[in-house]
């Protein structure tokens, strides 16, 4: 199964939630231009979550592989518990746009979204593996329909359906561990392309 991707722009991402129920009046999605201090002042608190786009390098196939297996290897912290967080695995090809939004609003409960068709989906995923999340995504056609819709926007130029692309999101999201609540909340990773969530360890700042 394959989409077309998604543009990484805020006003795509926005339309995109606001399709799917967010009240983008009170969280909305915005551009990160950099992470010097001055440019992190000009983003609005506090933060729910970070989507990043980055293009997809023989290099960075070389790491990923080799933090599998250190982490298989350790069996350590890096390792987010599955019932922690809600992490869908990607088996659709280019829906880690949808896939990064997804992560971004189902970890964060305090989010304003109406109950429709996200809401529904989210709901079918608590008790739901990854895997079985991503046969979720594939077979929920509201969630198909916004993304093949917004997939047609945006200013760049539309890829064909069986164009390579080398690009790939991933979110960032900040988890509590019930069992040491006074901890820091800890940085945690959601890339559907990996095998499960991977735990960066503790925040300085939570906004």
């Amino acid at each position: 199964m394959r989409w077309l991707p998604l543009e990484s722009n805020p006003e795509v991402m926005n339309a995109w939630a606001s399709a799917l129920g967010l009240s983008t009046d009170a969280v909305s999605f915005t551009d990160v231009y950099g992470l010097d201090p001055e440019l992190l002042a000009m983003v609005p608190k506090p933060v729910y979550a970070v989507v990043m786009l980055f293009p997809i390098s023989k290099e960075y196939e070389t790491a990923r592989a080799a933090e599998h297996e250190r982490i298989v290897d350790q069996a350590n912290r890096t390792v987010v518990p599955d019932n922690r967080l809600i992490f869908i695995k990607q088996t659709i090809s280019n829906a880690c746009g949808t896939i990064g939004l997804l992560h971004a609003l189902a970890n964060n409960p305090k989010i304003p979204i109406t109950e429709g068709p996200l809401t529904h989906f989210v709901e079918q995923c608590r008790s739901k593996t990854p895997s079985e999340r991503a046969e979720l995504l594939e077979k929920d056609g509201a969630i198909a329909d916004v993304h093949a819709d917004l997939a047609q926007s945006g200013q760049s130029k539309v890829p064909s359906l069986d164009e390579v692309v080398d690009l790939h999101f991933v979110c960032f999201v900040k988890s509590h561990d019930p069992a040491t609540p006074a901890e820091p909340a800890r940085l945690v990773e959601l890339d559907g392309r990996k095998a499960f969530p991977i735990d960066h360890g503790p925040m300085l700042s939570c906004q």
